[in-house]
């Protein structure tokens, strides 16, 4: 295989194929850096700024990115590419409002930075700010009914830059799914060729919408980067805006759906199976039941309802296809406004901008028995009782918290009870969110404790 179609994967793919809790990382990967005797540098020494990435009239030749040879996303380079991805790849905008801007209170709580908590697998606490350096946190936002308490960042993003946003871009796709829905506009226990008839000779054949936007299809599809004959890798060829000439496979995500193959004895809607081209297939449908692309309808039916502050952008592959499953830049505040606007039902502002209807699915839909039984089969040892529903995260847990999550440790959580929103960006070195939940998972829990008993005070 070309070096190029491996590097275009560890943009497209490997960086945004997960929501972060099922990918190739074994456990092994900080064993395989020391191996190596590869020094892994700290959040302040990899900073973007220190290292100087793309700095110069031109940059020097060994501070120079780019996406056609993959050095650009390697670490500690990726830490610089995170906020730039455009530089890299083509992209269609998410525009905002012209004419309207969310407004949001700051009431700041720097004590927040100092609650402690137990991480996964250790007797040692931690304070949230100790967290932020060893999950290389770029940004982080907490809401507190609707007012900012805490919010920082480092490395090299701004308040106003924007960030990949990886497999969270997933949970828009589900959103819009989600109100379409609701809308009566999309049916989902249709078949999947009532919209798309191109694949009726897929595994997809005979799945449903819902099967879909749930990631219950049973598919013989493998996202094991370790592996180079896995099905991800003529996925990522397909959208490869950079492949060599004498590439002779699909031309586009859209025709590498028509190739996926159903996996031999199983059934959809069995058992939860985290696989992008779920997402891919998402937004052909809604783009199919709408006439509108993927990044036109998050602006129509998000953006410049919501009144976010600045333009989003989405990555292209071939065709000029937008990457639903992992290529939204967007900016820290309105990412954690659009949670806002889920935390409150759909509303901001005043006003409702999706429908109610469309929110509740998202955050009670996967909460049956039978839904947590299909994630579990997954083998999400860690998640125990949580599920999957419209292309969010439901963690089932006491406080009714869902979210959104991609790889390098990208985050949506919304805790109902506590009544708080976290958005964070990052850009560890390790891509699984196996290796960020020990550290985030748990503070957010202690920081929706404090949250709740300082009301109460």
């Amino acid at each position: 295989m070309e070096r190029l179609t491996l590097n275009f994967l560890t943009m497209t793919a490997t960086v945004m194929m997960f929501a972060g809790c099922q990918s190739t990382d074994t456990g092994k990967g900080r064993e395989k850096v020391g191996e190596a005797n590869v020094p892994v540098l700290t959040a302040a020494a990899s900073d973007p700024r220190v290292m100087g990435w793309m700095q110069g009239f031109p940059p020097a030749e060994d501070k120079t990115l780019s996406s056609s040879d993959g050095s650009y996303f390697t670490f500690p380079a990726l830490r610089y590419s995170v906020n730039h991805m455009r530089e890299f790849f083509p992209t269609r905008d998410v525009p905002a409002s012209d004419d309207f801007r969310y407004a949001v209170e700051v009431d700041m709580d720097h004590g927040i930075e100092n609650i402690a908590f137990l991480p996964w697998g250790s007797d040692k606490a931690m304070t949230l700010r100790q967290s932020l350096d060893t999950n290389y946190v770029d940004g982080l936002i907490i809401l507190h009914k609707g007012k900012i308490v805490y919010e920082t960042y480092a490395g090299g993003l701004t308040p106003d830059g924007l960030h990949a946003a990886m497999s969270v871009s997933k949970s828009f796709t589900g959103t819009l799914g989600a109100i379409l829905v609701a809308e009566g506009v999309i049916d989902p226990e249709e078949n999947v060729i009532h919209y798309v008839p191109e694949l009726a000779g897929s595994a997809f054949g005979d799945a449903t919408v819902r099967q879909v936007m749930d990631m219950t299809t049973a598919l013989q599809y493998s996202e094991d980067y370790s592996d180079p004959h896995a099905e991800i890798w003529a996925y990522a060829a397909s959208g490869n805006v950079f492949r060599g000439a004498d590439y002779k496979g699909p031309r586009n995500y859209y025709e590498y759906l028509k190739t996926v193959k159903k996996m031999a004895g199983a059934e959809h809607g069995e058992a939860f199976g985290y696989r992008t081209v779920n997402t891919e297939l998402l937004a052909w449908i809604i783009s199919r039941a709408t006439g509108k692309n993927i990044a036109e309808l998050v602006s129509e039916r998000l953006w410049k309802p919501l009144g976010a502050h600045h333009n989003g952008y989405y990555q292209l592959g071939t065709s000029g296809i937008t990457f639903a499953g992992g290529g939204f830049n967007l900016n820290l505040r309105d990412m954690a406004m659009f949670g806002e606007m889920l935390r409150c039902n759909g509303r901001l502002g005043g006003k409702q901008i999706i429908p109610e209807k469309a929110v509740e699915d998202i955050r009670t839909g996967g909460s049956h028995p039978e839904s947590q039984a299909r994630f579990a089969r997954g083998g999400y040892d860690r998640l125990k009782g949580w599920s999957y529903r419209n292309m969010w995260w439901i963690t089932n847990n006491a406080h009714g918290a869902f979210m959104a999550r991609g790889v390098y440790g990208q985050t949506i959580y919304i805790d109902p009870a506590a009544e708080m929103v976290i958005a964070r960006f990052a850009s560890n070195y390790l891509a699984s969110n196996t290796y960020n939940d020990p550290f985030s998972l748990p503070a957010y829990e202690a920081v929706a404790e404090y949250l709740m008993g300082k009301d109460k005070r």
